[in-house]
């Protein structure tokens, strides 16, 4: 469906997703945080689950390949392990959908993350996307934003080794959700991994 504007409405739009899985694991002695396992699948599984049951496709993960029987679309970040834009920029290329669904690949409650921004996107937007904050803090990992819009402020961009996301997609305007049951959490230690297993599962 068009909108008089001829843009498609958000509610009738394509949906794809970048996945970004290639961070170095420093603070878990090198472990790749996306196959930890919480409630049975690792990470990097119920990311992808979340992602397939919100209609996204294609689903690409940017990163090493972690686990090859799953169903994704395998890219690289250019140099490797070169950061999150990076990783956002090489993923963004491997997906011909309207809308992009950009996770980070060690949040815990993916499920609800994804159930809530495709509620909010099937509402419709003005906006060039929609993400959370937490805490105060933009959460760029956890957001569904228009193609059109990444790929215009990646248009002529040099290298983006070791830049944030936030350095690439600041200038978007961006519908914010506040994050105030901790649904964006993710795991960065052995510590919050044993403190979600703990945690009842919850679901939006």
């Amino acid at each position: 469906m068009a909108t008089p504007g001829g843009v498609t409405s958000p509610a009738t739009a394509s949906l794809g997703a970048v996945l970004i899985v290639g961070g170095e694991g420093r603070r878990m002695g090198g472990l790749a945080k996306p196959l930890l396992v919480l409630g049975g699948r690792t990470l990097l599984e119920r990311a992808v689950d979340a992602l397939a049951a919100a209609g996204a496709a294609p689903i690409v993960a940017v990163g090493p390949m972690l686990d090859e029987a799953l169903p994704v679309v395998w890219a690289r970040e250019e140099p490797a392990f070169g950061g999150p834009a990076a990783a956002l920029a090489a993923g963004v290329r491997e997906v011909p959908a309207e809308w992009i669904c950009v996770l980070a690949g060690d949040l815990a409650r993916p499920e609800d993350v994804v159930e809530r921004l495709a509620l909010l996107l099937s509402e419709g937007t003005d906006a060039d996307g929609i993400a959370f904050t937490a805490d105060g803090r933009e959460q760029w990992l956890a957001g569904v934003y228009r193609a059109a819009s990444v790929r215009r402020v990646l248009t002529g961009r040099g290298t983006l080794e070791n830049a944030s996301v936030r350095s690439v997609l600041g200038g978007l305007a961006i519908d914010w959700i506040v994050d105030d049951d901790g649904v964006t959490r993710d795991i960065d230690s052995l510590a919050d991994l044993d403190r979600a297993r703990t945690e009842p599962e919850e679901s939006s």
